[in-house]
């Protein structure tokens, strides 16, 4: 058991890296251990191949510094709500038993998003149920709830619950974005490969774009919102980050 501060899940590898990466490295540089699991390989995705996203998501954690990557393996675009994969989400919970969860957008263009979101948000829950029994590596786990979950926002824009300032890591976050090279626009490569809602330069445009609009909402260069169904509580007003707008 390698127990982390927070877990980041994305149904698809690269959700996590465009969503929240930034909150990632920003995390990993105050000393906490992060983790990702991506539920599928992307192996429906028009550009690449499952065995290079694998690739890719590797390198993508090198440059993000987290702790570990696990991909669970669940069907891309077929994946469902039931007991089955259920369990395997609790199991990957229980074994890192993370604090915070971050995971895709409870309502996206494209539809695993948001059946990730519930599927995610429900093994967190039932994560904390002893009579629940889940086994790794041959050990009996023990129940875990994490104390909050959180949801990025994606491609469609939602109000954010809260932003988190990452101006001083969003070249890296492009960095690790640029990482799945068969994805996203890289010149210097030329890949005989269809093009695609995400492959154009203009794509990258609208990330930073995302990053900025949220960044001046709170007076910052850059941004990540996110979704919290939980209502958040502060010590002291001195927790807040100076709004100047």
């Amino acid at each position: 058991m390698m127990k982390l501060d927070i877990l980041a899940f994305g149904v698809h590898p690269d959700d996590v890296e465009l969503g929240c990466s930034g909150t990632i490295m920003a995390a990993v540089a105050e000393g906490k251990k992060v983790g990702i699991v991506d539920l599928t390989r992307g192996e429906l995705g028009t550009r690449g191949t499952a065995e290079t996203r694998l690739r890719e998501s590797a390198k993508a954690a090198e440059i993000m510094g987290v702790a570990v990557r696990k991909n669970l393996d669940m069907a891309d675009g077929f994946f469902v709500q039931d007991e089955v994969h259920l369990r395997k989400v609790i199991t990957a919970i229980r074994k890192y038993q993370p604090e915070i969860i971050l995971c895709n957008a409870p309502e996206d263009r494209h539809p695993d998003h948001g059946r990730s979101a519930r599927l995610v948000a429900d093994a967190a829950f039932l994560s904390g149920l002893r009579k629940i029994e889940t086994s790794d590596g041959g050990y009996v786990q023990k129940k875990w709830r994490p104390t909050y979950v959180f949801h990025y926002i994606q491609d469609r824009f939602i109000q954010p619950s809260f932003v988190i300032d990452i101006s001083a890591y969003m070249p890296q976050k492009i960095e690790a974005v640029l990482a799945y090279t068969t994805q996203f626009y890289t010149p210097e490569i030329n890949l005989n490969e269809p093009q695609t809602y995400i492959s154009s330069p203009q794509f990258l445009e609208t990330v930073k774009a995302r990053a900025m609009m949220l960044g001046k909402r709170i007076g910052v260069e850059y941004a990540e919102g996110f979704i919290s169904e939980k209502v958040l509580g502060i010590r002291s007003f001195d927790a807040m980050i100076q709004n100047v707008t």
